[in-house]
């Protein structure tokens, strides 16, 4: 394939991406039917007719779940007694976790949809706060927000402050062009010699870095570059044309990437965000606020019922799912 039609295919595959762009913090309720939603996610000619099949329209058709009795007996008296639950969730990251539906304004993604099915178990309405990550801590420690469902992995440090409820595993991804060479990356020796490209300041960063030492302590040929990209399209242009050979980030958007696009991009292989620990995602709640046993409960209410499941493959992202909800699991450990 010549450059020139890489870059092509590359642009087409941009075309389904919405505008990524933040908004300010505003409220977007969703009301909730009379009865759970069937399992009608929607579809959108925009995306590959031979990858997944997605809406990004703002009318979302949401993967719904029923009031948990168990859940809802959790329930901290202050949350017992309020009809909603506000959650935060930013709407600037790269699809599928929180992005902006078709008029730039509705959040809509997979953190969107969680958020849903915690918000129907524990029988209140729904209604999001669009926050940027550096703004979530505080309308969490304020009370602003109930909860906040971002993509928030658990660590030691954040638990002294946040309770966690688990709802996906913490994974990074390797993505690469559906023509590329690269078959498998799985261990340090898979990424000798190649350009690769990564977020500057990222946990991947480090991960890369380290694989990179311990490939020249071993005498392999060394990573070239690494790369650093900021945004996600450049990303891809650099994929199809060429100029990089992998990419390593958050497996969720690349996964989506490669559903939506099989015939541009593929994953070659997943590591957990945390390596060499464990790292998990959760819905955060504020520390005293005595809520996560009721969050986890409802996540384990939507897994029991397949909801949960529904949801994630709605957004491609079957492969991070957990078998079970938990509270406050171990966390990352501090840094220093």
């Amino acid at each position: 394939m010549t450059p020139n039609a890489r870059t092509s295919r590359a642009l087409a595959a941009l075309a389904l991406l919405p505008l990524l762009a933040l908004t300010a913090c505003s409220g977007v309720s969703t009301q909730a039917p009379a009865a759970a939603a069937p399992d009608d996610a929607g579809t959108s000619t925009a995306a590959a007719p031979a990858g997944l099949a997605v809406s990004t329209s703002p009318d979302q058709d949401r993967v719904r779940t029923t009031e948990s009795p168990e859940a809802i007996a959790l329930l901290p008296a202050a949350w017992a007694a309020k009809d909603e639950l506000v959650v935060a969730i930013s709407a600037g990251a790269a699809p599928p976790l929180g992005f902006l539906a078709d008029d730039d304004k509705t959040p809509i993604g997979n953190e969107t949809d969680i958020a849903q099915l915690v918000a129907d178990a524990l029988g209140k309405e729904l209604r999001l706060e669009v926050k940027a990550w550096a703004d979530w801590p505080l309308a969490l420690g304020s009370g602003d927000v109930d909860a906040v469902i971002s993509n928030v992995t658990v660590t030691e440090e954040r638990k002294e402050t946040i309770d966690f409820s688990t709802y996906r595993n913490d994974e990074l991804g390797w993505l690469v062009a559906a023509d590329s060479d690269v078959e498998r990356i799985a261990e340090p020796a898979d990424v000798a010699g190649l350009v690769v490209g990564v977020g500057s300041g990222t946990n991947q960063e480090k991960i890369l870095l380290e694989w990179d030492r311990q490939n020249t302590a071993a005498g392999l040929d060394p990573v070239q570059g690494p790369e650093y990209y900021e945004q996600f399209s450049d990303v891809l242009l650099a994929l199809q044309s060429g100029r990089l050979d992998a990419y390593v980030g958050p497996n969720a958007s690349l996964a989506y990437q490669a559903a939506v696009s099989p015939q541009d991009f593929k994953v070659v292989g997943t590591l957990n965000g945390g390596w060499p620990d464990t790292a998990q995602i959760a819905v955060a709640t504020r520390k005293g606020a005595d809520a996560a046993d009721a969050v986890t409960a409802a996540i384990n209410h939507a897994i029991a019922d397949g909801s949960y499941a529904r949801v994630l493959e709605r957004w491609g992202l079957t492969s991070e799912a957990v078998a079970e909800s938990q509270t406050n699991p171990p966390g990352l450990p501090k840094t220093s």
